[in-house]
């Protein structure tokens, strides 16, 4: 199976829709409630702190996973926008240019 390496602007522009995906899933956690976790260790802005921290590596985990599929929706519209995952030897008809 031949896979096309990626371009160094196109890891850039993946990493950050994952990263926006893993923001995202933070901010849904915490509105499903996992931030009730704090609760039970004692509350404070110490406990609330950390819940934010858990919250924060659960949804870094579940992007890691394959996440619901929002950072490839949003790498794709980058793409599109930004035309930085063309190969510079290929012209718009994917063919190479000579």
């Amino acid at each position: 199976m031949h896979t096309q390496p990626i371009l160094p602007r196109a890891q850039d522009l993946q990493n950050k829709a994952k990263r926006l995906e893993s923001v995202f899933l933070s901010q849904m956690l915490a509105h499903a409630g996992l931030d009730r976790a704090a609760e039970g260790m004692g509350g404070g802005a110490g406990a609330a702190q950390f819940a934010s921290f858990l919250r924060e590596a659960q949804a870094e985990s579940m992007v890691k996973a394959g996440g619901i599929g929002l950072s490839e929706a949003l790498f794709r519209a980058l793409v599109a926008r930004d035309g930085a995952a063309k190969d510079p030897g290929q012209d718009s008809g994917g063919t190479h240019a000579a």
